[in-house]
This record gives C-alpha cells, sequence and structure tokens, in this order.
C-alpha cells in the first residue's frame, strides 16, 4: 500500500454484546435470571437467526437489543455506540435511526392506507410532507407493492400486510432489521416469499436479525444462535435435527 493510499476503514459492528445480563425483581423470592453473560457480534450485512422456546431469554435479548429495554450487566454497543451512555432523547433517535422492527402481527393502523402507514415514521423524525410520500412509495416500491400504496390494511393480504410493516420499518433506512416471528401469521409459502425478502435486503446491506421458534424458519439465515436457559450458543453448519433438540422442539 502506497503511503498515499488512506487504509481501508474498518466498520464496527452493527451489534455487541459483551457479558450481557437481565434479572428481574432482583433479590426477591421472584428472581428470575433472564440472560447469563451473553456475548453476541453481528456485523452489517448478515442474516442472523435467534431462536429458542418460550421462556428461554430470546425475547428478553430481542428487547435489549431493540433498545426496549435495559441491562442489568455487561455492555451493549449498537453500530459501534454505547447505549448505556446515552440519555432517553438520544436513545430514542438510535432506535429510530438504527433499528427497524418487524412484527408477528403487522401493527398496522387500519384506518390508514399503505403509504400513510409506512410514512408514519417520517412524522416523528420531521420530514416534509411532500418527502415523506416520496420515500414512503420508494419503500413500497422495494417490497413489490409500488401499486397498493391507495390500500388500507383490510385490502390487503396476509403477506402484503407484512411487506406494508417491512416497508414501515426500512423509512429511516436503519442498518439493523429485527423481525421478531415475523412469519408467524403468515402460511407456508407466503413466510417463503418473506424470507426471501429478508435475504435480499441483506444482500443491499441491511443486517437482519430473526428471532424465532421455529427450526425450519432459522435455516435460512447465514447463522444461527440458540438460547438455552438465558445462555446462548451459536451453532456449527445448520442442522434441522440439532436445532430443534437444543430448542426443544420435538421433530
Amino acid at each position: 500500500m502506497s503511503a498515499s493510499t488512506p487504509p481501508p476503514v474498518v466498520r464496527p459492528p452493527v451489534i455487541e454484546t459483551r457479558a450481557l445480563e437481565k434479572v428481574y425483581s432482583a433479590g426477591t423470592e421472584a428472581e428470575v435470571v433472564a440472560l447469563k453473560g451473553v456475548d453476541l457480534t453481528i456485523a452489517h450485512g448478515e442474516f442472523v437467526a435467534i431462536m429458542g422456546p418460550s421462556g428461554s431469554g430470546k425475547s428478553t435479548l430481542m428487547n435489549l437489543i431493540g433498545c426496549l429495554d435495559t441491562p442489568t450487566g455487561g455492555q451493549y454497543l449498537c453500530d459501534g455506540i454505547d447505549v448505556a451512555t446515552l440519555d432517553r432523547e438520544q436513545l430514542a433517535e438510535l432506535r429510530r435511526d438504527k433499528i427497524g422492527f418487524v412484527f408477528q402481527g403487522f401493527n398496522l393502523l387500519p384506518r390508514m392506507s399503505a403509504l400513510e402507514n409506512v410514512a408514519m415514521p417520517l412524522g416523528y423524525a420531521r420530514v416534509p410532507h411532500d418527502e415523506r410520500a416520496g420515500r414512503a412509495r420508494d419503500a413500497l416500491a422495494a417490497v413489490g407493492l409500488a401499486n397498493r400504496g391507495g390500500h388500507r390494511p383490510s385490502e390487503l393480504s396476509g403477506g402484503q400486510q407484512q411487506r406494508v410493516a417491512i416497508a414501515r420499518a426500512l423509512i429511516n433506512r436503519p442498518p439493523v432489521l429485527l423481525a421478531d416471528e415475523p412469519t408467524g401469521a403468515l402460511d407456508t409459502k407466503t413466510g417463503e416469499e418473506i424470507l426471501a425478502l429478508f435475504k435480499r435486503l441483506c444482500v443491499e446491506g441491511h443486517t437482519v436479525v430473526l428471532i424465532t421458534h421455529d427450526p425450519d424458519i432459522a435455516a435460512h439465515a447465514d447463522r444461527t444462535m440458540v438460547m438455552r436457559d438465558g445462555e446462548l450458543h451459536e451453532e456449527g453448519p445448520f442442522d434441522t435435527r440439532i436445532a430443534q433438540a437444543s430448542a426443544g422442539v420435538t421433530p
């Protein structure tokens, strides 16, 4: 490398946790240790599945990654930013700018059109009205719904509603999409289409973290992590039978 050539820019992991812990009702008879020393590193552009049965801690981990809750111990860095150093307003800005949420239940407002649902987060970001509509149309086009902007949720199929929800999650161009059982309310074929969309988004530079209890869904990810009693374990080359056993699922 010549002296005039700048060194390559090394991006920090988009998600990094170090010995992350979460304890509910600490010091009481009702104490629950939900997370035990979780170390997790996810790079930009990865598609990672975190799976486990109910009560394993995966929902708690999702809430911490999404900055919806605070850890009891350890450290969480989101795109290189130590979340613990942020005040409430800064935390809300990080959540808005860095993380898009996709849920099983779609969470669309029934009286709003698809375009209005997608554009809604831009209002909180104080984006001018004309720009909101243009960006919302672009986001709908990116998920294959360019001609459905005027339809309300009741006029859309389940798969189309989930695509609208994904477009809404993308509207602020966050580096991370956090998807909690995003195919749970969909039939198998439509679920496969949504997972294919996530893969395409990763190719385009987004990072997708998929929370699921289903090994067949997790098999679509590049990497699979399994929660067991509050501890996070990374699987090797994906084997459905091993993942099922780890997650407490009967084949």
